[in-house]
């Protein structure tokens, strides 16, 4: 039995990384204020507010095996180094690709350039200075694990989610989505990236791994997801110029179309994996994936009030103005459908 310390493990990910780690018979203890949520039965939680004197006082000295830290603001990575560093057998940061400089390069390895950590209210630069500083303090003792999109039951930032249940809950009605030539799309299961974290720790990987899943065209998840949601409709498409006109955002975050990124960002989706996959990384079937987040978003409410993509009032005006500038005389913006 191995004994584990999740920094945070009242979120998402750090929660399913707790339940695996349970279900393993492990010894687990999760340190966090548990604004977040709760952890799973059989784990040993330490409410504590890390930014506060003596916030590690009670892990302190215990013999980790593992301690896993998923947060990446200076005060909470540098508080807990300075506690804990010399505690552990085996150290894991969760960083993200976001830590590169460059998007423009598809098949970018662990090697590419990183960014300048010069502003720490900026999550890539922050996210810099947190694998830097661990480096130093934990040497050889460290597993870098940097995702892109994590997605699965579960999620809060409506981002990947968004898809399969805007077609379930649009039914036969259109659904606006991006222009999706040459799109790409790449993201990893919260499950089977616990499962991998977890599989590393015991094996005392280190180094920096590109956490992700395999490079996926855009259409083939969006076709995917409008077959899972039962979606008889059409997808109409649009190009980027008319969306941004329309003061439709990219990526995540209110009034967006989810995982639509500027084509100067592609490669933001085209990482390389061949070193995860070398180190036991794998994926489950995409259509699981899907039955299980729309099982997910169902029990959550199809038409609830979400993080990121449009609201089905806002698609609908959008809707209505292709409409009627395919209707007009200057056409405007064509006959973008794509059929599901």
């Amino acid at each position: 039995m191995t004994r584990t310390l999740i920094l945070g493990g009242t979120g998402w990910l750090g929660r399913e990384i707790a339940e695996q780690l349970v279900a393993l018979g492990e010894d687990v203890t999760c340190l966090a204020r548990g604004k977040s949520g709760s952890t799973p039965g059989g784990v040993t939680f330490i409410r504590s507010d890390r930014q506060t004197p003596g916030a590690y006082d009670l892990v302190a000295g215990v013999a980790w095996d593992e301690i896993i830290e998923l947060a990446y603001e200076p005060d909470l990575i540098t508080g807990a180094l300075e506690a804990l560093a010399g505690s552990t057998q085996h150290w894991t940061l969760v960083s993200s690709v976001s830590v590169y400089a460059s998007n423009a390069d598809p098949g970018a390895d662990e090697d590419a350039v990183l960014v300048d950590a010069f502003d720490l209210d900026d999550y890539a630069q922050a996210k810099v200075a947190a694998e830097h500083v661990t480096a130093e303090a934990v040497g050889d003792r460290l597993l870098i694990a940097r995702p892109g999109l994590i997605a699965g039951p579960g999620d809060t930032s409506d981002r990947f989610g968004y898809w399969v249940s805007r077609l379930a809950l649009a039914a036969h009605e259109a659904v606006l989505v991006p222009d999706v030539h040459d799109r790409s799309v790449q993201f990893i299961d919260v499950r089977d990236l616990a499962a991998w974290l977890i599989g590393a720790a015991h094996r005392g990987l280190t180094g920096s791994y590109n956490a992700v899943g395999r490079e996926r065209d855009l259409s083939t998840i969006l076709l995917a997801a409008a077959r899972v949601a039962g979606h008889t409709g059409n997808l109409i498409s649009v190009d980027d110029d008319w969306l941004i006109e329309h003061n439709v955002n990219y990526w995540a975050g209110p009034r967006s179309l989810p995982l639509w990124l500027p084509r100067s960002d592609s490669a933001f989706a085209r990482r390389s994996r061949s070193r995860f996959v070398a180190a036991g990384g794998t994926e489950r079937n995409l259509k699981d994936i899907l039955d299980d987040v729309l099982a997910d978003e169902r029990s959550r409410g199809l038409g609830r009030e979400r993080r990121s993509g449009l609201t089905r009032e806002e698609e609908g005006l959008l809707l209505n103005e292709i409409a009627r500038q395919m209707a007009s005389e200057d056409g405007g913006v064509g006959d973008r459908s794509v059929q599901s």
